[in-house]
């Protein structure tokens, strides 16, 4: 039987593992779907129609699920969220159901840790293993890649695409994309170098220089940036680099960068 404190509330409905634990004054709604070793902790909320998978935790006062700040929302709409396993939400975070118009649902990957404090809003895609330090807030619509990590105190605009792997600094503000393996930071945010210690931690040496040079070719050339990258693109055998001028090809928003000097390794 799921572990729920007698102060807990449960709506009829609500699918609970076996080894639930739903702490006081907690809240799960009827929709919610509650896997294997998850945690509500004291006074968190998880509304609507939300699934937290295996080992999920959410801390303190957390609430999960309640409707997105959209004026286009209406009460029937069917829309929710979905956590990954073993992801983490830490105190006071909130977390926005989806939109009808944006697909419906709000998405985090496995082996997240959402700091206290943060927002995701409707519509977002977040990858595995991102990590959102204290008060990183993220608009509607977003899509951040696995591997990222966002400091504290940052916004990042609706529709922005953070690639997979980046390094967002804290107090940044981000308004156009952000490209996969760089390191962006400042208000408002520029591209500043790869990520060079997230590379270090998951990629050998052949594919951090095939990353540096390309790097180079795009941000050092004379070249619009999108030119550069379908040049690149049309070259380079390597997946990561092929990844990186993808998305620069396909980006809608932008990159924020400056030309050559300003940019470092």
């Amino acid at each position: 039987m799921p572990h729920i404190h007698p102060t807990a509330t449960v709506e009829t409905g609500a699918t609970l593992a076996e080894d639930v634990t739903v702490g006081p004054y907690a809240f799960v709604s009827a929709q919610s779907v509650l896997h294997e070793g998850v945690e509500v902790m004291q006074g968190a909320q998880v509304c609507g129609k939300t699934t937290l998978h295996e080992g999920a935790k959410v801390h303190q006062y957390a609430i999960i699920g309640t409707p997105p700040q959209d004026l286009g929302y209406q009460k029937e709409d069917d829309v929710g969220v979905v956590i990954g396993a073993r992801t983490i939400v830490r105190e006071f975070a909130t977390i926005n159901a989806g939109t009808k118009k944006g697909g419906g649902t709000t998405r985090i990957g496995e082996d997240c840790f959402i700091m206290i404090y943060c927002h995701i809003g409707h519509d977002c895609q977040v990858g595995d293993r991102v990590i959102m330090a204290n008060n990183a807030t993220l608009a509607g619509h977003v899509e951040i890649g696995s591997y990222t990590v966002i400091g504290g105190m940052t916004p990042i605009h609706q529709f922005v695409k953070v690639g997979e792997g980046c390094m967002i600094g804290g107090a940044s503000a981000i308004s156009q994309d952000i490209p996969p393996f760089c390191l962006a930071e400042g208000n408002r945010a520029l591209v500043r170098g790869l990520n060079a210690i997230g590379l270090r931690r998951r990629f050998d040496k052949e594919t951090i220089g095939a990353l540096k040079e390309a790097y180079r070719q795009l941000f050092r050339s004379t070249l619009p940036i999108k030119e550069s990258a379908q040049m690149l693109l049309e070259k380079s055998i390597n997946p990561q680099v092929q990844a990186l001028c993808q998305f620069i090809v396909t980006t809608k928003r932008g990159i924020p960068y400056e030309r050559a000097e300003q940019n470092e390794l």
